[in-house]
């Protein structure tokens, strides 16, 4: 059987084609998109309209295949708005826009953060979805006016494929607006804001069948014979789904822009102690959370290959040549956050914090490899603390599995063993929830266990170093 998955990141977009036959397990890539933000008067945008177009160019591509279903993913906390007739209502805002800026400390004065915290489980991040809504109830916004509907990037894509509105359970828990406790929206915290709570609607779980393509898409497409399902429309959702896990303590990293780094939990944790580390409670897929935090992943290192254009092998090549231990950062720092500039930005920090300030491109980068691992190292413990088990092996997974020197720096800086691999688990997971749904794969055991015979992982051990311990100390 084969499924098509489209998978949307921050940077680009992919169809791919997933076949599964026993246990043989192949991914084709089918067509790739930019994914390319738009800067106008009104602030940073996506081009929603032009990863429509390639989600319909990459359904001419699959048509030949005759895939039985489709899903969906997407990142998360960013949405588009619909007026009574469901036209789109401007192009929706890029969760790197400034608009958000002081939003949190303005919304911790009518919802202290603690009630915030206890109402919605999620990680403090300016970009939320809930700090991009209460901009627009300060700034009053015409847009909330005439709003009727809001949809999450893969809940917008999936009304046009299907013509049905809802929001899928793990892309909606990534907008703080959501409670754990009760299994919808966090209604009297939005009505304290004056967010309008009518604008939300029905949650479906992953595996959901949204229905055929409409009538238009499918004729101009040819996929006139697909089922769309929802997967965990949130991308880290169906990595997490593609974890070939063999044991339950294990810890996963989705490595990519972001790094998101946690463990598969039955049930939300709200504690203080959770709160204290800032830990996210996100949906995940078949009655589990994402006891996790999200941390500011391969960003950097993006952008100083777009302001250098050093290729990423030959970045990494010079950072393994470079002097180790050189300097520390703090990859979350706000200093970081924006695009542009980010070689002078980690020097200027480096000099701030009166440590050696990397010159060269291996130096600043291995900084930066560096700093990921010990903000790996930090959170696993916090989650160690959380939990109280000692979560091993870390599982990595995702297009960061591609640097061989930040694997191993991870396992050297946390003292555990890493499991690297698959490289394409978002759509991986995407794929293999798109079975389950459609009944060819029995649960969720089945489909790691097929993930494992289908793409063997690399396994690396750590090389104790006290210097890791110093470096530690420092961040």
């Amino acid at each position: 059987m084969n499924y098509l998955a489209f998978d949307l990141g921050a940077s680009n977009g992919r169809a791919l084609l997933g076949s599964i036959e026993g246990d043989r397990f192949e991914i084709t890539e089918l067509h790739r998109f930019p994914n390319n933000p738009v800067r106008l008067p009104s602030g940073l945008h996506w081009n929603i309209l032009e990863l429509w177009s390639n989600v319909l160019q990459g359904l001419r591509a699959a048509a030949p295949h005759r895939p039985v279903s489709l899903g969906l993913d997407a990142w998360g906390v960013d949405f588009g708005l619909l007026d009574s007739q469901d036209a789109l209502i401007g192009n929706p805002f890029h969760y790197r826009d400034h608009r958000t800026e002081g939003m949190m400390e303005e919304v911790f004065k009518v919802v202290p953060r603690e009630q915030v915290y206890a109402q919605t489980g999620i990680q403090f991040m300016a970009l939320n979805s809930l700090y991009q809504l209460y901009s627009m109830v300060k700034s009053q916004s015409p847009a909330l006016d005439i709003a009727q509907t809001l949809l999450f990037t893969p809940d917008l894509l999936n009304f046009w494929l299907t013509g049905r509105k809802v929001n899928e359970f793990t892309i909606a828990t990534t907008s703080q607006m959501f409670s754990p406790l009760t299994g919808t929206w966090a209604a009297d915290m939005l009505a304290a804001l004056d967010i309008p709570a009518h604008l939300l609607n029905d949650i479906v779980h992953p595996g959901a069948a949204l229905g055929p393509l409409r009538a238009e898409v499918a004729e101009e497409t040819g996929g006139a014979d697909l089922t769309v399902i929802a997967p965990a429309t949130h991308d880290t959702g169906s990595a997490v789904a593609a974890v070939p896990a063999s044991n339950e303590d294990f810890a996963w990293l989705s490595s990519g822009t972001w790094s998101i780094l946690g463990a598969e939990a039955r049930q939300p944790d709200l504690s203080e102690q959770a709160l204290a580390f800032n830990f996210t409670n996100e949906g995940g897929v078949f009655g589990t959370w994402r006891l996790s935090k999200n941390i500011s992943g391969l960003w950097t290192m993006q952008e100083c290959h777009r302001e250098w254009g050093t290729s990423y092998d030959e970045l990494t090549r010079l950072a393994a040549e470079a002097r180790p231990f050189l300097a520390v950062i703090d990859v979350d720092d706000p200093a970081f956050f924006h695009p542009g500039d980010m070689p002078r930005k980690i020097q200027a920090y480096c000099q701030a914090t009166g440590q050696a300030v990397p010159q060269t491109q291996g130096e600043i980068t291995r900084v930066i490899l560096e700093s990921l691992a010990l903000k790996y190292r930090q959170t696993l413990e916090q989650l160690d603390e959380l939990t109280g088990i000692r979560h091993e092996p870390l599982h990595i997974i995702g297009g960061g599995t591609r640097n061989k020197l930040l694997n191993q720096l991870a396992a050297d800086a946390t003292g555990r063993t890493v499991i690297a691999g698959p490289v394409e688990a978002t759509a991986t997971g995407n794929i293999l929830l798109q079975a389950i749904a459609m009944g060819q794969l029995a649960d969720l055991a089945e489909a790691r266990a097929l993930v494992r015979s289908a793409f063997p992982p690399t396994v690396y051990e750590p090389n104790p170093d006290p210097r890791w311990d110093e470096a530690y100390a420092r961040i």
